[in-house]
């Protein structure tokens, strides 16, 4: 039997979703939990990896078991065993073929800046902070030459391990709700550190720093070392992955 979860956590105190030999991570936490209920071994299988510090309002995972409960079962016992910075949204029963990853059409993500001059108190766990004034129109237009698919080498750590750096971007936008500015971006899928090595090259389009263009320019130019630096983990969360509608998932799985 196939089941699918989807996942909420705080990564501020994780090392990232993979497991890891030297720290927590949110994989492990929640395979602990899951093999608890299921008492058996349960690994499981994500959408998208995230790294440290890095939050997710609706991971989805699958897993195999023999083990009979029912969804609610899964998703109030699994989330009993879980840390306060994790629990389990829901749970379904899937196809055989079902897959997280593999059957995943998009993936997105939300990068939040909070831009006043005070640093944040109750927030600073999930914002980035910006002292300097952005404009956020200004980014918004930068951010539409990302639209489409493209070599994103200029926005990769020199560490991702993806065979290609092309990815299809669907849509981006730049907006400023009071203090906040929020940018948003849909992409089939996401090379490492892609969102925040993006929002590191818009943020000095924000300041003024550098015209609307320069971000045009350095997805041509696809040299990391000419871009922005990469901004903070706290500011990012994965919002959800999209599948298509054969696979028995909503679309909008469970996203605000």
């Amino acid at each position: 039997m196939r089941i699918a979860l989807g996942v909420e956590y705080d990564g501020t105190d994780f090392l990232g979703w993979q497991r890891q030999q030297h720290g927590p991570s949110v994989q492990a936490t929640l395979e602990r939990a899951l093999s608890f209920v299921a008492d058996a071994p349960i690994e499981v299988v994500c959408a998208g990896r995230t790294d440290a510090g890095v939050h997710a309002r609706c991971q989805v995972v699958h897993f195999d078991t023999k083990a009979e409960r029912a969804p609610r079962g899964w998703m109030l016992g699994v989330s009993s065993r879980l840390p306060d910075s994790v629990c389990v949204l829901w749970a379904q029963t899937v196809s055989e073929d079902f897959h997280a990853r593999f059957g995943a059409r998009a993936r997105r993500y939300r990068y939040v800046i909070l831009n006043r001059r005070v640093r944040p108190a109750l927030d600073a766990r999930y914002v980035a902070w910006e002292r300097q004034a952005l404009d956020a129109q200004a980014m918004h237009d930068a951010a539409q030459s990302l639209v489409g698919e493209h070599d994103f080498n200029a926005f990769r750590t020199v560490a991702c391990q993806a065979k290609s750096p092309v990815r299809t971007v669907h849509e981006i936008s730049v907006r400023r709700e009071h203090e906040h500015v929020i940018v948003e971006i849909q992409a089939n899928a996401f090379l490492h550190h892609m969102v925040r090595n993006i929002v590191g090259s818009l943020l000095p389009i924000g300041r003024g720093e550098q015209p609307t263009d320069w971000l045009a320019q350095l997805l041509a130019g696809r040299d990391r070392a000419l871009a922005g630096p990469t901004a903070a983990a706290a500011g990012l969360t994965f919002l959800q992955p999209l599948y298509p509608a054969e696979s028995g998932l909503a679309l909008a799985l469970c996203l605000p």
